[in-house]
């Protein structure tokens, strides 16, 4: 047992998320939203947490690009306020092994906001599955099945790319962008998601209400 071991403990806490979620008059739980880069996730995902705002409902969106800022920054972004080392050690770039961890680090986050009885949304690409599906364990083994809803944001690769709204696909047309999901690194789509929005077909108003009603079918929102 290492010197870390012993001083982790885990603490109790004096309100309970029934308690929470009680005050708030919802459930908590975490809607993760995947798909490819211009899919409409960040998008479809706003105008959810808007319509949910509007409702009387406790929420907090999390943004693929906005957490990218901050708690997954990269090497770069740390390196303007800290030493080189520590920007190498603890920024994240977009290596396989870097997503996993940029994942893992939001699944936590999630999980917290979840047990303070908010409804969590989340925006990331999060290509693979064994990512996402770690999340789900994570977040149904300290609530209950059904918190985790996986939203698979489904648009094909060419509306993708022609959307572009980042001009990241173009830059990985040209070889400028190495490892980027759908053109030379893969995307795994989910196998049996809770919602699959097809975001080619309609408008991010209605994808935003076929989730509400969702979250009103399962009983997480009134």
């Amino acid at each position: 047992m290492t010197h870390e071991d012993v001083h982790v403990v885990w603490h109790s806490q004096a309100v309970s998320r029934e308690e929470r979620e009680q005050l708030n008059g919802h459930r908590g739980c975490v809607l993760w939203f995947t798909g490819l880069s211009g899919c409409g996730k960040s998008t479809v995902a706003n105008v959810v947490d808007h319509k949910l705002h509007q409702l009387g409902v406790h929420t907090f969106l999390l943004d693929g690009d906005n957490v990218r800022h901050g708690l997954n920054a990269s090497p770069a972004i740390l390196a303007t306020d800290h030493n080189e080392e520590f920007a190498r050690r603890f920024g994240l770039g977009f290596s396989a092994e870097d997503r996993e961890e940029n994942i893992r680090r939001i699944g936590a986050v999630a999980e917290l906001f979840a047990a303070a009885g908010l409804v969590t949304i989340t925006a990331f690409v999060s290509p693979y599955r064994r990512d996402r599906d770690a999340v789900r364990r994570r977040i149904e083994s300290g609530g209950q099945a059904g918190d985790f809803i996986e939203v698979f944001v489904d648009a094909p690769l060419d509306v993708c790319e022609a959307r572009d709204p980042k001009g990241l696909y173009k830059k990985a047309r040209a070889g400028e962008l190495k490892g980027f999901t759908g053109i030379d690194d893969p995307y795994e789509a989910p196998e049996r998601p809770e919602l699959r929005l097809a975001s080619a077909e309609h408008t991010p108003e209605s994808l935003a209400d076929q989730v509400i009603a969702y979250l009103r079918q399962t009983g997480k929102v009134s």
